[in-house]
């Protein structure tokens, strides 16, 4: 028998060699998944003895993440805007900078909202939570993404005010919103070469058009304003060097208030615009 404390130090240098940063933060993690504790309640457990099943799972999940695989993939989940959102090899896995669209999408009153390329549904899902009132649809290609957003939208009680479709952005859409989001692949082929090692884990189709990194922005800022209600507002994330090339985007359309907000590390993270009455 082993106490959890000195498996972690053993865990933690072995992910250290393998150059992950969080190695300290992730071997608490798999400790709490392995004593089925709250992450947060683990300092309360150090000196807990593991049995030889909790030994086995734990090393096995140290061995997970000393190869790169993201901890959302090994967890099963990732907190996204202070919620729970089951995460799988299928879809995106959801970072702290789309917040940043969540904080610029609730800033105006929104009723139906179309979340385009939806993937695990976290931003529409988060939204509909968010606003007790509001409806929503997301959009993906992979219907094996939207097997997994409804699962979210079902585990955050939303799943009745909103419906997912298998689309190519927006090809099967009908009727109008007065909010259109979405967080497209902005990724560029040759960008793909040099991203950390746990994005390999993800869909690829979700992270790059495998061309410039502007593909879908072109389709969706030229098809929006079809689609958007008198005043409608569209909001879409950016890599931080995409700014100013998607706000002409969606001036170029016709779209009004262009704006490119940025993240918490004052980067361009979002651009945002309305639909003249």
């Amino acid at each position: 028998m082993t106490q959890a404390s000195a498996e972690i130090a053993d865990a933690v240098a072995v992910m250290a060699a393998a150059q992950i940063t969080s190695a300290p933060k992730d071997a608490r993690n798999l400790m709490a998944q392995a004593l089925s504790v709250e992450p947060s309640r683990m300092t309360l457990h150090l000196r807990d003895e593991l049995t030889a099943e909790q030994l086995d799972q734990f090393w096995t999940n140290v061995r997970r993440r000393a190869e790169r695989e993201p901890m959302s993939h090994i967890l099963g989940s990732r907190l996204f805007y202070g919620r729970n959102f089951k995460i799988t090899p299928d879809v995106l896995d959801p970072r702290g900078d789309t917040e940043t669209l969540i904080e610029a999408a609730l800033s105006e009153p929104f009723e139906e909202v179309l979340d385009l390329g939806t993937g695990s549904g976290c931003i529409l899902v988060t939204l509909l939570a968010e606003r007790s009132e509001a409806v929503g649809a997301g959009t993906d290609v992979s219907e094996a993404a939207l097997v997994i957003a409804n699962v979210n939208a079902k585990e955050h009680a939303v799943l009745d005010r909103c419906s997912f479709e298998v689309s190519n952005w927006f090809s099967v859409v009908r009727g109008s919103y007065d909010l259109i989001v979405s967080n497209p692949p902005y990724v560029t082929a040759e960008e793909m070469l040099t991203l950390e090692p746990e994005l390999t884990y993800e869909p690829r189709m979700a992270l790059t058009d495998e061309a410039d990194g502007l593909t879908a922005y072109r389709r969706i800022c030229a098809q929006a304003p079809g689609f958007l209600k008198p005043n409608g507002r569209i909001l879409v994330e950016i890599g931080p060097t995409q700014g100013a090339q998607v706000a002409q985007m969606m001036a170029d359309a016709g779209l009004a208030q262009v704006q490119v907000l940025p993240d918490l590390d004052s980067r361009d993270r979002v651009v945002s615009a309305h639909k003249p009455a």
